[in-house]
């Protein structure tokens, strides 16, 4: 637990909450909502519990409380009070506000609570969706500008995975298309699954057979089904592997493998969008995300 990110910038305050640095300052001046300590060269840097309440006040002011009632409240009010309406409000953004929480102080009795309160107004797709895709996207915002620490992500995404399997188990397996066989797999050193998990998901619930082999999976593991004589549709997501410069290369290996077969590729992420112009030899098709592909499918 040692490399827990414990102290915040204000742009990462920002990127999290959604609530523009400008208006940070002002409720942290006005009203002494947070109290930041400085670096020696006075820079100003917040603490995790000083991102805990900025969460706790947003979602309270989006919620119709004025920041000045706020304000008045004592820290340990505000904490009852957001969490008091995370677990009555979890819908759309409240529940991905309500997630965040959970990711960064590591709760996972409000996230189970968020989540059991979104599934008396949504089924377990509406909620993948409209709440678990909009907020891995903010995850990914949230790598992008290194606010956001392993350990966090790998909380929250265990606990997405968890739900996903579970809903997974909940299905009948009746193999609809016996003629095609869907494997799925992820990159060598790819290890970011949870798109791919819920494809998974959406192919069995649809009756198709599924193959799922997960995560960092070199190509020659996949021989064996290279070599069978039942069409496989092999499906992979790329969201950091492979490199850039080594997407075209492994794109024109699988190419080599598939040319001479009826088996297919689909590949889906924004790293597959570089080899869209491609002309293959064999069949493969790319989509920049798990979104636009099952709009397709």
């Amino acid at each position: 637990m040692n490399n827990i990110k414990s102290t915040f910038t204000i742009k990462d305050l920002e990127n999290i909450s959604g609530i523009k640095a400008h208006t940070i300052r002002i409720w942290e001046k006005r009203y002494n909502l947070l109290s930041p300590e400085r670096t020696d060269t006075n820079i100003r840097y917040y603490s995790s519990e000083n991102l805990q309440k900025l969460l706790n006040v947003v979602l309270l002011n989006k919620n119709n409380i004025k920041i000045s009632k706020i304000a008045e409240m004592s820290d340990d009010t505000i904490v009852l009070k957001a969490r008091e309406l995370a677990f009555k409000m979890a819908v759309n953004d409240e529940a991905i506000n309500s997630f965040k929480l959970a990711m960064f102080q590591f709760d996972k009795t409000l996230f189970n609570n968020a989540y059991n309160r979104l599934l008396k107004r949504k089924t377990f797709r509406e909620i993948f969706k409209d709440v678990f895709v909009p907020f891995l996207n903010h995850i990914g915002l949230l790598w992008q500008t290194d606010t956001l620490l392993p350990a966090h992500e790998h909380f929250i995404s265990n606990l997405i995975v968890q739900k996903i399997q579970i809903n997974i188990e909940k299905l009948e397996y009746s193999n609809k298309d016996s003629e095609v066989s869907y494997v799925l797999f992820l990159p060598e050193n790819e290890i970011h699954e949870l798109g791919l998990m819920y494809l998974n998901y959406e192919l069995i619930l649809r009756g198709y057979n599924t193959i799922y082999l997960g995560q960092s999976l070199p190509l020659d593991n996949l021989d064996y089904f290279f070599k069978s004589k039942t069409k496989v549709c092999f499906i992979t997501s790329m969201t950091v592997q492979p490199y850039d410069d080594k997407v075209e290369e492994y794109f024109s290996e699988i190419e080599e493998v598939l040319k001479n077969t009826n088996h297919e590729l689909i590949a889906i992420g924004n790293k597959a969008m570089t080899v869209d112009n491609v002309d293959f030899k064999a069949k493969i098709t790319v989509y920049s995300s798990l979104k636009v592909f099952l709009n397709q499918f």
